[in-house]
């Protein structure tokens, strides 16, 4: 009888490498979820989206609204485009850079000189950037060039051709990203715009901040304060929104770590306890880690992270990553069925010669 706790040992290993490969796979599958929107300086659809899809206040949020629906604000922290890969002046064509090129959004692309404005001055300033759904990646901000003229289709001529702020992966505050620039000198009214790329993924999202420089910069007078979207309004609207917010508060990865605890549990009480530590080991440090995640201001570049020592991609992402996982998913598998199998083998031989 001797040979049976030890089958119940090995099951229970197994039940953990059953779990593997749905963690993998889970992860392989899951769509991507990376959202959020500039809340400091507040980005137009962000601004939009506070004042309420339904009834906005301002000239531009109605404008705006009137142009492209009241979904296009309830989808406030979608901006984007999936398959961006660094590539955004190659895929956003001028006059369209507030909207990603995407007719959804088109509303935010409107030239007008009265969108709800933030005040900002020059030098050291905090960003901040609402994230409904975190993931690895950098952000770019860019400042538009003296004489940028409001009332203009927004060009990428319009913006400075280097970026006055440039950071990868920084921290992570209540939901929201936090970093520091350094605004350089300006005077009136200007725009701020946003390149957030992820590394895990070619998928970038954008955004456009307008803001003035000054208490008397030229049409500033003409700008309502723009207040970004507090926390009861954004769950309030979540119910509203077609936007997946499967990864809000944590990493896919953390979902994908729970089920895989789960799965690991319906394998019998050994393997229930080794799946549960599998599960919330995994759900645990999606969810919290924040390794690797301290602010490195102005271009500084990615530093291999404490848990993975893994470098981390500024622009892009490997398209053959879903296939690794799914065929490593697999192998895992295969071992995993065939290390039962011995182990019912031996069980087996194991039984006839006690007898």
């Amino acid at each position: 009888m001797a040979a049976f706790p030890s089958l119940r040992r090995t099951a229970a290993s197994v039940a953990v490498l059953g779990a593997a490969p749905l963690a993998l796979t889970a992860l392989a599958a899951s769509p991507a979820a990376a959202h959020g929107s500039m809340t400091d300086p507040v980005s137009r659809v962000s601004a939009c989206f506070a004042e309420g899809p339904e009834s906005p206040k301002s000239a531009a949020c109605k404008a705006a609204v009137e142009a492209s629906g009241t979904q296009a604000f309830y989808d406030w922290n979608e901006v984007n485009i999936a398959n961006a890969a660094g590539k955004h002046r190659e895929i956003i064509p001028d006059g369209k850079l507030c909207s990603a090129g995407r007719d959804k959004y088109k509303g935010l692309d409107l030239p007008r000189a009265d969108w709800p404005a933030s005040e900002l001055t020059a030098g050291k300033h905090t960003f901040r950037y609402q994230a409904t759904a975190p993931h690895k990646g950098s952000f770019e901000l860019y400042v538009t060039k003296d004489g940028y003229d409001p009332s203009e289709p927004l060009k990428w001529s319009d913006l400075e051709s280097e970026p006055f702020a440039k950071v990868t992966d920084p921290k992570l505050e209540n939901g929201e990203y936090v970093f520091d620039g350094t605004v350089p000198d300006k005077s009136g009214r200007h725009l701020i715009y946003s390149i957030w790329q992820r590394s895990d993924s070619p998928e970038a999202f954008y955004t456009c901040s307008d803001v003035t420089f000054g208490k008397d910069g030229g049409s500033a007078a003409k700008a309502p304060e723009a207040q970004a979207p507090s926390g009861e309004q954004i769950d309030a609207g979540a119910g509203k929104s077609t936007v997946d917010h499967s990864g809000h508060g944590g990493d896919e990865a953390g979902h994908a770590g729970g089920q895989a605890g789960h799965a690991g549990g319906q394998a019998g009480h050994g393997g229930d306890q080794a799946g549960h530590g599998a599960g919330s080991s995994e759900g645990g440090t999606a969810a919290t880690d924040t390794t690797g995640n301290a602010p490195e201001a102005n271009g500084a570049a990615a530093e291999p992270t404490a848990a993975t020592g893994t470098e981390l991609a500024e622009t892009g992402g490997d398209s053959a990553t879903p296939y690794i996982a799914i065929g490593g998913a697999a192998a895992l598998a295969v071992g995993a069925a065939a290390l039962f199998g011995s182990v019912r083998r031996r069980a087996t031989a194991g039984g006839r010669h006690s007898r």
